[in-house]
């Protein structure tokens, strides 16, 4: 989704996990990850330190940049837990010359039973939190009423991940949710599913 803007500035919102940081260095991306406090740059710290990626802190629903600061804006494993989440898709659009990539829980999965199934995955992972999930045209709606339209999608699993985290074996869930992508189940049932929109 990222191939056509090569180089291209970044703006990360809610990143402090680290879990897109290498790739996204590693591929000279020049990358900007915002946070909500100083914290959450711990995992992240030595790329700021090898100044490979900028760190700030600032509010999501009102972020510390100009329009059009940032040609890509990213956000991953936030937009499920934002109450105000029109206001926060406004701001990443916001700030974002040519696209915005997010990913949500999507209604059209299992996720229809987390409410049911809520307690049990806390038992489990014992940390979780609730989330919303999305029907993908409620999301795209709001995005196009800031000018931006639908441009790439991929479900990235068809079962939930915390069955995978139960099981513990990547090569085992790997092969599991391979077998699922290709019988074409994740197409249409997957979740979370990253959506990339482009500017209008």
């Amino acid at each position: 989704m990222l191939a056509p803007y090569r180089g291209a500035s970044v703006l990360e919102v809610g990143g402090g996990h680290g879990q897109l940081t290498n790739g996204l260095v590693r591929n000279g991306y020049r990358l900007t990850v915002l946070g909500s406090s100083v914290i959450c740059n711990r995992r992240i710290q030595r790329f700021v330190d090898e100044n490979r990626c900028s760190f700030k802190v600032g509010d999501i629903l009102a972020l510390p940049f100009p329009d059009r600061s940032f040609e890509i804006v990213i956000s991953y494993r936030l937009l499920p837990h934002v109450t105000q989440w029109k206001k926060f898709i406004g701001e990443l659009s916001r700030v974002a010359e040519k696209a915005v990539l997010i990913d949500y829980p999507s209604l059209r999965s299992m996720n229809c039973l987390m409410p049911l199934l809520f307690q049990f995955k806390k038992r489990l992972e014992v940390n979780t939190r609730r989330f919303t999930s999305f029907r993908e045209s409620e999301l795209l709606e709001v995005f196009g009423s800031f000018g931006f339209k639908a441009a790439g999608r991929y479900p990235e699993f068809f079962l939930p991940m915390v069955l995978h985290r139960i099981m513990k074996s990547p090569r085992f869930s790997s092969a599991l949710e391979g077998g699922l992508r290709l019988s074409g189940a994740t197409r249409f049932f997957g979740s979370p599913v990253i959506l990339k929109v482009v500017r209008s």
